[in-house]
């Protein structure tokens, strides 16, 4: 669970976040908006990279604004990025395994390897990531993201510019991450195939304000949303 009450972010004179007040249970939970909307800098701000000018953040009943950053990756929050972060010229095992603190030794080969199983995509965790096809590196990604035990998951538009076949299988991934780790995680897109497909509560964010939160169906079909979001308000 993560509760947060009144979160604002300010670079210089422009408000990125706006009293942003936003409570995620469980499962898997969607955050969309437009560019520039604040989604990105909010998972900054769970990450330890981006201070607030205001607000609280608890996850599971601790603070998370209150630790450092390296504090909160051992707290059991993992990422990923727009941009992919992993090595290519190093093998998929030994990227996942370079985020591994958690364990040691043959637990945590065996954390590794699970994690790789867990994506698919027939993906071996001897092969260099370099060699890859865009959908698998992606994969490599979320596992880095699933490995370790975390507590925290945040995926920042994982399917972007993926083909429909590489998004389903995805899909299949992401849905299942709560289940094979009991993480609550939340995802950034804007392919509202996958965000209806993936998440049980959605919250909307438009130039830093929250416009909209609940069950994502309902939200998706909220005037304030499809004029902000999706450019029209029309049913969906």
């Amino acid at each position: 669970m993560i509760e947060v009450t009144d979160l604002t972010v300010r670079y210089g004179g422009v408000t990125s976040l706006d009293g942003m007040n936003l409570h995620f249970d469980s499962g898997v939970c969607g955050l969309i908006g437009p560019n520039g909307a604040g989604k990105t800098t909010f998972f900054n701000v769970l990450s330890g990279f981006v201070r607030p000018a205001a607000g609280s953040v608890t996850a599971f009943g601790d603070d998370l604004l209150r630790m450092a950053h390296f504090r909160r990756a051992r707290w059991g929050i993992r990422r990923t990025f727009q941009t992919e972060q992993a090595i290519s010229a190093l093998s998929v095992y030994d990227n996942v395994a370079m985020i591994h603190s958690a364990m040691r030794g043959a637990a945590r080969r065996a954390d590794v390897l699970a994690a790789i199983e867990f994506v698919g995509g027939g993906i071996s965790p001897d092969a260099k990531v370099g060699s890859l096809t865009a959908g698998q590196r992606r994969l490599v990604e979320v596992a880095r993201a699933v490995a370790g035990k975390p507590r925290l998951v945040l995926l920042d538009e994982p399917a972007a510019g993926l083909p429909d076949s590489e998004t389903e299988h995805l899909t299949g991934v992401i849905k299942n991450i709560p289940e094979h780790t009991g993480a609550l995680t939340i995802l950034v897109d804007h392919d509202m195939s996958l965000v209806s497909a993936v998440c049980g509560t959605t919250a909307v964010l438009d130039f830093g304000k929250l416009i909209a939160s609940g069950p994502t169906a309902q939200v998706l079909r909220d005037e304030n949303v499809m004029r902000a979001y999706l450019g029209t308000a029309e049913v969906i």
